[in-house]
């Protein structure tokens, strides 16, 4: 999937964080997002290859990462410290700077990063998210039955863990083949490393930390330092289709976080950048390059 990209294991922050990196130029770090790998990036990293230093990680807990164990409050996976991982990995490559690319979890863990590390972030992409604390402000009927995962996922240890442990590729699978043109959409070989990891006990743990961690430490986080923008060129984009796209105005709430925001929506569902790669390309190039 990634030819000419290199595979590194990282210690960094305490724990190992597998990668793929490849290409020559500016450094860009892309992050994932749920219940994925790195290899969602497959169909747009090589080409932004082309013309940036490209990184692809797991993220903590996920595919090949280590699988750290949950702490009392939520710490071990919350997105500031998740978000330290990557600047550590970003520091050990030799990259001071970069620019940063996020979907889904990965979405909401460069949110964080930004803001906690300001002078590292050149410029901002998120895919398919507006923040955390605006998503549980939120909640109705449609959200919850929707986004249900995120009060699954939430509950105490270990009910969602051994539920989902019962038989985690019916689980992971089920939300895939949700998406339209799902055989076209993921590739043989991303779906696969998708199950593979996603059937690792250790993982089924570590998303639903990911999870609670979003509930609980990440939103005091969030409300602590709400004041401080994120200050860099950010471009939001987000799916058509998608609960948050079709319900609310992603740009005007993002507006609320951001200094200097631009985005849209792109007419496929959640999965952008393996639904959309040709459009997902050009518009991350775009921003990235201007």
């Amino acid at each position: 999937m990634f030819d000419n990209f290199e595979e590194l294991q990282i210690g960094a922050n305490g724990t190992t964080i597998n990668l793929v990196k490849g290409g020559n130029g500016p450094p860009l770090l892309m992050l994932h997002g749920y219940p994925q790998t790195h290899a969602m990036w497959n169909k747009i990293a090589p080409r932004l290859a082309e013309d940036f230093t490209v990184v692809c990680p797991d993220l903590r807990g996920y595919g090949d990462s280590a699988k750290v164990d949950g702490d009392a409050d939520h710490m071990n996976y919350s997105k500031r410290t998740m978000g330290q991982d990557q600047v550590d990995v970003m520091k050990a490559l030799g990259f001071e700077q970069f620019y940063l690319v996020g979907h889904d979890r990965g979405g909401r863990v460069s949110h964080r990063l930004t803001k906690d590390h300001p002078d590292r972030v050149l410029k901002l992409v998120t895919l398919d998210i507006i923040p955390t604390r605006s998503m549980f402000q939120i909640v109705d009927k449609d959200f919850a039955t929707n986004t249900w995962h995120w009060f699954f996922l939430i509950q105490p240890f270990d009910f969602p863990e051994k539920v989902i442990g019962g038989n985690p590729e019916f689980y992971a699978r089920r939300g895939f083949e949700r998406t339209k043109d799902a055989e076209k959409v993921f590739t043989p070989e991303a779906l696969a490393d998708y199950i593979r990891c996603f059937s690792i006990p250790g993982t089924i743990h570590a998303v639903c930390e990911d999870y609670r961690a979003g509930a609980s430490i990440d939103l005091i986080h969030d409300e602590a330092d709400f004041d401080q923008k994120v200050d860099c060129p950010m471009l939001a984009l987000w799916s058509q289709t998608g609960f948050v796209g079709k319900t609310q105005d992603p740009l005007k709430i993002w507006g609320d976080y951001a200094t200097n925001v631009t985005g849209n929506s792109l007419p496929c569902g959640h999965y952008i950048a393996e639904e959309l790669p040709d459009e997902s390309y050009t518009a991350i190039k775009q921003f990235l390059s201007q």
